[in-house]
């Protein structure tokens, strides 16, 4: 089963769906988000977040928001706060290979399914942000900019994104002159002049387009 929901931001991201699904009788009720699928290089991130039924969680996640609209430094002073406050957490990915054999997309999918499989409490409902999760037994509701309507969602869009920042920088150290670090394996001038001097990392999207146009001379 899934829905989709339309709604107007609020804001800042709260716990309005979490508490109908609550209200419901869904008492694990676990927001998804991915970080890294429009890159050109690394795994694809999901992470998957479980908070309490406590309405406290919107102070005590107050700054907590969709990750890209956070600098690097409130993502990491959040990220130890959200795993305290957190019912069950989880952070995965699925390799460039495995992009590269399956697809962005499915990639992104299996990424968010085996976080919820590495989940301490099977979920028995999902938020989403955006996509619709194929295959899944779980019931679930994509939201369209899930990550700043929903509290759960948005606390696992900075785990996924502070988790797949800190990999790219370990590849920065292994494979210098790329980038990694200042770009995170997102297309930037500085990032195709460099793949053009040094050709393609073993973490480069070989099926990605910038890569098979350098791939093809």
């Amino acid at each position: 089963m899934s829905r989709t929901a339309h709604i107007d931001l609020p804001v800042m991201p709260d716990l309005k769906y979490e508490k109908t699904l609550w209200n419901e009788g869904f008492h694990i009720v676990a927001g998804l988000d991915e970080a890294g699928r429009g890159a050109w290089a690394g795994p694809v991130y999901a992470a998957a977040v479980v908070l309490p039924n406590d309405e406290s969680m919107t102070k005590s996640l107050s700054g907590v928001r969709d990750s890209k609209q956070m600098s690097a430094h409130e993502r990491q002073c959040w990220e130890a706060q959200i795993k305290s406050a957190a019912v069950a957490w989880a952070v995965a990915s699925a390799s460039e290979g495995e992009i590269d054999e399956i697809g962005i997309m499915e990639a992104t999918y299996l990424a968010m399914q085996r976080a919820i499989h590495l989940l301490s409490y099977p979920p028995e409902h999902l938020l989403v942000d955006y996509v619709v999760i194929r295959p899944s037994t779980c019931p679930q509701l994509s939201l369209t900019k899930g990550d700043c309507r929903s509290l759960s969602i948005a606390a696992a869009s900075v785990l996924a994104k502070t988790a797949r920042d800190a990999f790219m920088c370990a590849q920065d150290a292994a494979y210098p002159g790329y980038g990694f670090a200042r770009h995170k394996g997102y297309g930037t001038p500085q990032h195709l002049a460099a793949l053009h001097t040094l050709g393609l990392s073993p973490f480069h999207r070989k099926t990605f387009r910038p890569m098979k146009v350098l791939n093809a001379h």
